[in-house]
């Protein structure tokens, strides 16, 4: 599949083209994001580098576009990425959840559920979010490191990581590279779109690794208040 990116549906573009192009669309800040920061970061720590039109550029796209409409369009009903009547995420074959779940309680709630150090029944949608913001100020990007079969089921393997600069709730941060990496299988559409989405990935090791550096005192942990708070609502995923 190398035909050019500007001949292909827009959802599978570059997430920007997306965001270019919304018309009426809901904004869970009011305003577009922007990611001119994290193309900062993913030119400077990806591991690969995809041409673009080929397949792996293209799920790239695809999986980026849903990402950041899950983060940042309040209403499911205009993202453009999935089938929305038909659409189901799953996480290490647990429970299904269509577009309007993921849009109220947002991806960490679901996908991780209920653990020792991360409990999703008593987070929203906004303070998951900012947890982990605080915990990767620097953000946490996402990338396709290899697709195993196209259409009209992708299977591919995939690295996230973000720098653990920040405190994990009471936690201390490691300042290591966390990185995590997984696999999904997505059932697309003759136009690209996602019916469904299964993951698969540790996340008990990944919160081991968010646990490691212990506890802080009380002055270390007044210490590392997140000094992003008050810009929250402007930080925008990668």
């Amino acid at each position: 599949m190398t035909t050019r990116s500007n001949n292909l549906p827009l959802w599978v573009q570059d997430r920007d083209q997306v965001i270019a192009e919304g018309t009426g669309v809901q904004w869970r800040y009011q305003t577009p994001p922007d990611y001119s920061r994290s193309k900062k970061n993913l030119a400077r720590e990806s591991t690969r580098n995809h041409l673009e039109g080929t397949l792996e550029a293209i799920v790239q796209n695809l999986v980026r576009t849903f990402e950041m409409e899950v983060s940042f369009k309040t209403n499911s009903q205009q993202w453009l990425s999935i089938v929305n009547d038909k659409f189901r995420v799953s996480t290490n074959g647990g429970s299904e959840y269509t577009a309007a779940d993921l849009a109220a309680q947002g991806t960490y709630n679901l996908f991780m559920a209920d653990s020792q150090h991360y409990k999703a029944s008593v987070e929203s949608f906004e303070s998951s979010a900012q947890l982990f913001h605080t915990t990767f100020p620097q953000g946490f990007p996402w990338e396709v490191l290899e697709v195993f079969s196209g259409p009209p089921n992708v299977t591919f393997k995939w690295r996230h990581w973000g720098h653990f600069d920040g405190a994990y709730k009471d936690y201390a941060p490691t300042k290591e590279t966390v990185e995590i990496i997984g696999m999904s299988i997505a059932r697309v559409t003759d136009d690209l779109k996602i019916i469904s989405l299964e993951h698969y990935f540790d996340n008990t090791l990944f919160l081991e690794k968010l646990t490691a550096g212990g506890k802080q005192t009380n002055s270390e942990s007044q210490g590392s208040a997140c000094p992003f708070s008050s810009w929250f609502k402007k930080f925008h995923k990668s």
